[in-house]
């Protein structure tokens, strides 16, 4: 045990790193190190300009839960005056902002943003956001050598496959997207993220495309399609049930003003009679009247009931962070050099001490053998 802590106590040494003799074995071997870093300059400089940079535009919205309930409070008081009960409209949020991504990713969704005309910054670029990630989407050099392969056993394959015809003009279907369609919608999905601070309650919309001023028009638009969905959803059976009132009122207001003419005529025709059968008759006719003067107006109610339902239904939403064009794009040419350089550097240092320790390992066990 003794000889066993000698030993140990005699290797220690050994082990040690000496700081300044690894600082001198870098140190004689700068200029390679410095060779090694200008020629990362280079590829640097080739990696930075053939990486196209992305925009980002991020849209912050807010629902105004407080004047929600204000407005139904509001529409309660007036509606209760009115003879009207609006409690039954009351109810939980059938939607939650949980929701909101998953709404943004579906595939009904993506196939409306189709359509988005958008116009680059420079005005070179006015096309649909489809046409867009088709045709003028920019991938550095080795993105087309990586994709040269996989495109030429596409063209080879597609020989022996039929030609379908597909109408420019005929509108997508959801249902069933082709290829071509199913690849943008992916392209889509990915520029697009919504997120929900369920802590703040605020909802982030964030967009990236190759162009700042398309970028913040997508943002715009994506935002709009985004509360107008919610909207539809939140008022679809309000919305329903006011078209089924109005289409009731309508007629009920048809059938009294058809009562009341048909009253009015028969007075006027019997204004000097006083048999019994003629009293009979205006009795009928003037409940008739009063009959259809009753549903009309409990018709009237209804209506009023219905259009302040979808209106309550109305989710409003503040934004406080609105689409703005971005400055600034990702990532930085000047950052990527950096990088590509500070790598370059680690790796000539590495190789530069792995080559001192192999040496050493060499002249160790040599020296060991004789």
């Amino acid at each position: 045990m003794k000889e066993d802590s000698k030993n140990e106590t005699k290797r220690l040494p050994e082990q040690e790193i000496d700081l300044f003799e690894l600082f001198h074995i870098i140190w004689s071997k700068r200029i390679f190190i410095l060779k090694v870093c200008g020629i990362a300059v280079i590829f640097g400089l080739i990696i930075a300009l053939s990486i196209q940079k992305k925009y980002t535009t991020t849209v912050i919205l807010s629902p105004e839960l407080q004047s929600r309930n204000s407005s139904k409070s509001n529409l309660s008081g007036i509606a209760s005056m009115m003879g009207i009960d609006l409690s039954a409209a009351t109810g939980s949020e059938a939607l939650s902002p949980v929701v909101y991504p998953q709404i943004v990713q579906s595939t009904p969704f993506l196939v409306d943003l189709f359509d988005i005309p958008v116009t680059s910054e420079d005005g070179k670029i006015h096309t649909t956001y489809y046409d867009y990630l088709s045709e003028y989407q920019k991938k550095a050099w080795w993105g087309y050598i990586i994709s040269s392969p996989i495109k030429a056993i596409s063209w080879f394959i597609g020989l022996f496959k039929p030609n379908e015809e597909i109408d420019p003009n005929a509108k997508p279907d959801p249902f069933k997207l082709s290829l071509d369609q199913g690849k943008i919608a992916q392209a889509m999905s990915k520029s697009i993220n919504v997120s929900v601070d369920t802590k703040n309650g605020t909802i982030s919309l964030s967009l990236t495309a190759q162009d700042p001023l398309i970028s913040a028009t997508l943002a715009q638009e994506v935002m709009k399609k985004l509360q107008d969905h919610i909207t539809s959803y939140r008022t679809n059976k309000a919305t329903v049930d006011l078209k089924y009132y109005e289409e009731m009122c309508n007629k009920a207001k048809d059938d009294y003003y058809k009562s009341q003419q048909n009253y009015a005529n028969f007075i006027d025709r019997n204004q000097n009679v006083v048999y019994a059968s003629y009293k009979t008759e205006q009795d009928r006719l003037y409940n008739e009247m009063q009959l259809y003067y009753n549903l009309y107006n409990q018709m009237s109610l209804q209506l009023q009931t219905a259009q302040m339902k979808v209106q309550e239904n109305k989710p409003v939403y503040a934004v406080v962070q609105p689409a703005t064009v971005p400055l600034k794009g990702k990532p930085s040419r000047a950052m990527v050099m950096i990088v590509v350089v500070l790598l370059a550097g680690c790796c000539a240092v590495g190789w530069v001490l792995i080559k001192y320790w192999l040496m050493n390992r060499n002249e160790n066990s040599t020296s060991e053998a004789n």
